[in-house]
């Protein structure tokens, strides 16, 4: 029989979304078995607990980064954080499991592009993860593969995209069908929302004047090219009355579509990209989740549109620098709290991804995916430093407040002061299962007051389902105000516009 795996966490502040207390943490065999004071009294550990000083430190639930691309295969080049290197990051950052995408090409089958994500992830992974599915075409095949996904691999999550015309990007009407099945079926449906048809004419626009830089990438991608997409998708989840997800929101103006649509009493999750200073709503629960949206390209690789932006690759870095970053801009400024700091860059998440409780808390029976943090701690990001692949960083010289001295992935010490103790294939597919209760249970209330309005006004009927969809929108949301809206969630973290030639190309 094997020996039990015994670790003690002493003396730290374990701080969840909800709350924060001075007390031990004792885990056995990658779970949680006891939060309190006092778990084991001096004396009386067993044979092989290893000790863990927390003093004056903060004791955090490991953070889920909702959106990474490791090993992508994109624009005629490949992402160069793969599986291994990028979940080394990850956890050297604070961040004990990702969420990436399997992305199939037109009329491919979803099944066998989230097979071959895993067949590379797998064996490499060094941290826990999890996928989702992009639907980048739709058929009755696509509509079976979902379901097949949703019951059987452990997917409950479907990315449509709005942009990459001719390559990724869907219709309206296949949205439509896309953002049923998911209701269907008990997914989220996630969108990258941008005018894929407006970008492609501005892209021949900015090429035909001679603008061939990095710069026409920004410039064929005014706000206004999001704001719409947002506003559409929003509108077409509506109808269905499907949870959506929006990533990546990058604007203003897209932000507002979203906040106006919630104040009028309509719900959204909302993946977003984070600028510096976008976290100034934080403090009044607009920030909801965070993404690194990480997919790294080399200079080199960068350097393949050097004559033509249409050709950059589309990516930059954030798996390893999100909670530190979060922290400084966050917590150390003054906008958030210790407790909101775990919810935006954890609890969430899980909650929202039907992970919870397993993932994202500190409680008897959680796996045992913990950070040792020390607030007070600083950190200069470097591209000399980091763990990453990738041979530049966007916050290059960036000093942050807030460093992951030792992370705990479930149960075993795999990052400690700067040393790794973890090999490629540690880490685990997380399989999810349909219908969050966190998100789930506000979609079947709004489906009873629509059968009770129809019930009661039979000669107008349609009429008043038609008049409940529109009036009560549900996808992602910034904050609670009625019964029936969804929390927020925002994927995000990199200033992308500072430095147009690597940064302006964050597009995922």
């Amino acid at each position: 029989m094997a020996a039990r795996s015994l670790l003690l966490i002493r003396g730290g502040r374990v701080v969840n979304d909800d709350s924060s207390l001075e007390a031990d943490v004792l885990v056995e065999d990658g779970v949680v078995r006891a939060v309190g004071r006092h778990v084991l009294p001096p004396g009386d550990a067993p044979a092989g607990l290893r000790v863990l000083d927390a003093a004056g430190k903060l004791v955090l639930p490991g953070g889920i980064d909702t959106h990474t691309h490791m090993q992508f295969p994109f624009m005629g080049s490949r992402s160069v954080d793969d599986f291994h290197l990028g979940t080394k990051a990850a956890l050297a950052g604070g961040t004990t499991m990702i969420m990436d995408f399997a992305i199939p090409h037109k009329g491919h089958s979803l099944i066998e592009a989230f097979d071959t994500w895993r067949s590379w992830a797998d064996p490499k992974v060094c941290c826990d993860y999890s996928l989702h599915v992009a639907v980048t075409w739709w058929s009755d095949q696509v509509k079976e593969e979902m379901k097949i996904l949703t019951q059987d691999k452990g997917v409950n999550s479907f990315k449509m995209f709005m942009a990459y015309k001719d390559v990724y990007m869907v219709r309206d009407v296949e949205l439509y069908e896309a953002f049923s099945r998911c209701k269907e079926i008990g997914a989220i449906a996630q969108v990258h929302a941008e005018n894929g048809d407006l970008i492609a004419e501005g892209a021949k626009k900015m090429l035909a004047l001679g603008i061939t830089g990095p710069e026409g990438h920004e410039l064929c991608r005014p706000e206004a090219v999001e704001a719409e997409a947002t506003l559409r998708a929003i509108t077409i989840a509506s109808a269905v009355n499907c949870p959506l997800y929006v990533v990546h929101v990058m604007s203003k103006s897209a932000a507002k579509v979203v906040a106006d649509a919630r104040r009028d009493g309509t719900g959204y999750a909302c993946g977003r990209n984070t600028k510096d200073g976008d976290l100034g709503k934080g403090h009044s629960g607009d920030l909801t989740t965070t993404g690194s949206d990480n997919c790294t390209f080399n200079s080199c690789q960068k350097a393949l549109g050097k004559d033509d932006f249409t050709k950059i690759p589309n990516g930059v870095n954030g798996v390893e620098d999100r909670m530190s970053i979060i922290w400084e801009k966050g917590v150390h400024s003054g906008k958030m709290d210790e407790n909101r700091f775990v919810a935006v860059t954890s609890t969430n998440a899980a909650k929202i991804f039907n992970l919870y409780p397993r993932k994202g808390r500190i409680a008897v029976g959680s796996d045992a995916d913990i950070v040792i943090w020390d607030p007070k701690a600083t950190r200069t990001i470097s591209a000399k430093t980091h763990h990453q692949a990738v041979n530049f960083n966007i916050f290059e010289g960036m000093v942050c407040h807030g460093v992951p001295l030792v992370t705990i992935s479930r149960g075993k010490v795999v990052y400690e002061a700067g040393v790794f103790s973890v090999s490629a294939g540690d880490g685990k597919f997380i399989p999810r299962k349909p219908f969050a209760e966190y998100i789930y249970k506000r979609i079947k209330q709004r489906d009873q007051i629509t059968s009770i309005e129809s019930s009661d006004s039979p000669s107008l009927g349609k009429l008043s389902s038609i008049r409940t969809s529109e009036n009560l929108d549900v996808h992602e949301v910034k904050s609670e105000k009625r019964m029936l809206l969804f929390p927020s969630q925002l994927n995000a973290v990199s200033p992308w516009r500072s430095k147009p030639y690597f940064n302006s190309l964050r597009s995922f």
